[in-house]
């Protein structure tokens, strides 16, 4: 019985499939709750099978929740496909508010405190960045001049290998007449590492450049929306304060920037330098201008120092990427009851991703601290894949190759892993693209699926970490917020410790519960959020900042 239960596993008592830990031959024999039988064919570990027999159109249930419907009959132990399963979710109306949670055990951490950069708002930054940022996409040429200027210079440049002299072996051994087979078969694994130069300015974490594609010539709604989203990052308490480039006649004025940030911070006070090449004349003055008020910024920024904060000042981020068919039962999980435990004490939480909510709206609109609430969500949901579908692209076709390949085959089982981020307790806040989402409690936040559009919004409604589960891998990062990488099984973690800080296989494996991994996990992010640690993404300087077009991105 004890291999049983380690071979697989039901997620959910109302579920009538079972999820394989492991790899499992054909005419495995299952035996569970007085069912015994025979796989049909081979099911690889992630990957679903049938707990009975069942008919055509018959609904599949996963996580409790209906995940799917049966193209054909099956009979019991039938490997579930994207040939016989086809998506299908449950409706959902208004409901009964349904807010009673059990708080999780937070004894361990009441009273602790992570180091921060506190801010004259009374939010509390775990990194303090300068920010050099385009409102268009014209100006990303002098943003780049900016950074091949002073990035360097100032001691930010990031560690990283040197593939020149890669390069340089190449080329000698193809000036030998080398082949092309010897070519492909040379050793290239003794690259030389370049090591960062010493900080000018040691309290500044960083002089992040942003680059984006936006700011004219697209719909008035991006490009407003652009400037809210740029607010929302130089407002961010990880930022001390930005120099921005403006071309002087795209739609994302400097009037319109300016407005967003007074309606997230009124009473704003970082230092803000704006400069319009149309206005300045020659592009030699324009780069005077930015670079010394940049370097002069620098040095306000590091009069800053770390402080005692307590943890109600975190605001955290969850995202996925990259998901597995042991995301919802693993990681994703794990976030949830740290997740829950953050809310425990009063700190603030943020779960994103509309498009992988699908199938769980029923249980998340009855979570919304009161009707107007939820409503609002479902408006959200509905509107979005409404104009989703309207573009030939509804939420079901949201689950990717690799996502399929793992075991995810609809996007209902998708998303009913991927909400588990979210934990249990109430909903206090539903928010629109790209609105703050950080009041104390848990935020639903409308975005994308995409990982590092996400992830971009997630911190400009006001994450100061970003929790990132991954059961394939991913690098993605953030510029001036932390993104913490957890892989969902031990194998990836292996494979992957470049781009991945924490193994939640820990869980599969069974060498650790979720509220043990929980745990483990609320310590990493007190070290990373004082400075202490840093994350793979950061170390590599995986600076990924994509803006939403409000069109489809699913």
């Amino acid at each position: 019985m004890e291999r049983a239960r380690l071979s697989y596993l039901q997620i959910h008592p109302k579920d009538n499939v079972l999820v394989a830990l492991r790899d499992l031959p054909k005419g495995f024999v299952v035996d569970f709750e007085g069912k015994r039988f025979a796989l049909l064919r081979d099911v690889a570990a992630k990957h679903k099978f049938t707990l009975g027999p069942m008919d055509k159109d018959a609904a599949v249930t996963m996580y409790g929740v209906l995940v799917g419907r049966l193209n054909e009959a099956v009979e019991a132990g039938e490997l579930l496909t994207t040939q016989n399963l086809r998506h299908a979710a449950e409706d959902f109306r208004l409901g009964q508010r349904k807010l009673e949670w059990t708080r999780p055990d937070v004894s361990a951490f009441a009273g602790r405190t992570f180091n921060g950069f506190h801010r004259s708002n009374g939010r509390v930054g775990t990194a303090n960045h300068w920010l050099v940022i385009p409102l268009v996409f014209c100006e990303n040429r002098n943003v780049l001049t900016l950074k091949a200027a002073l990035e360097e210079k100032l001691g930010y440049r990031v560690q990283t290998k040197d593939y020149g002299s890669e390069v340089d072996e190449l080329i000698l051994r193809y000036r030998k007449g080398a082949s092309v087979e010897e070519l492909l078969g040379v050793d290239l694994s003794s690259a030389r590492t370049s090591s960062d130069s010493k900080r000018l300015f040691p309290n500044v974490d960083g002089v992040k450049f942003l680059n984006h594609d936006m700011g004219c010539g697209g719909t008035r709604m991006d490009s407003d929306a652009l400037c809210g989203l740029l607010a929302g990052y130089i407002t961010h308490p990880n930022v001390a304060g930005a120099t921005i480039l403006s071309l002087g006649c795209q739609h994302a004025q400097a009037s319109i920037l300016r407005a967003e940030i007074a309606r997230r911070d009124p009473q704003f006070d970082k230092p803000l330098y704006i400069f319009e090449q149309q206005v300045e004349g020659t592009e030699q003055e324009l780069m005077h201008k930015a670079i010394k008020a940049t370097f002069a910024g620098l040095t306000l920024a590091d009069k800053q120092q770390r402080q005692p904060a307590s943890l109600d000042k975190l605001c955290v981020g969850l995202e996925c990427g990259g998901s597995d068919g042991f995301s919802g039962i693993s990681a994703n999980p794990a976030l949830g009851y740290l997740s829950d435990m953050l809310v425990a004490l009063g700190g603030s939480v943020i779960l994103a991703e509309f498009p992988e909510l699908c199938g769980v709206e029923q249980e998340l609109s009855d979570r919304c601290i009161d009707e107007a609430t939820a409503e609002r969500f479902m408006h959200l949901m509905k509107t979005y894949n409404a104009k989703a579908e309207a573009d030939g692209s509804g939420f079901y076709m949201n689950p990717s190759p690799g996502n399929i390949r793992d075991g995810l085959i609809t996007d209902a089982i998708k998303s009913a892993g991927a909400a588990k981020k979210g934990g249990t307790s109430p909903v206090v806040a539903v928010v629109d693209y790209p609105e703050l989402a950080n009041s104390p409690g848990l935020n639903l936040l409308c975005t994308p699926g995409n990982d590092v559009e996400s992830t971009t919004a997630e911190v400009a409604a006001g994450a100061n970490v970003v929790l990132f589960t991954t059961g394939l891998g991913t690098p993605t990062g953030n510029p001036i917020a932390p993104v913490v990488k957890l892989s969902t099984n031990t194998r990836t973690y292996e494979r992957m410790p470049d781009i991945i800080d924490l193994n939640c296989g820990t869980i599969i494996d069974g060498e650790e519960t979720i509220a043990e991994a929980a745990h483990r996990i609320l310590e990493y992010v007190i070290e990373v959020a004082s400075g202490r640690l840093k994350p793979k993404a950061v170390q590599l300087g995986q600076d990924d900042f994509i803006p939403w077009r409000r069109g489809v991105s699913l």
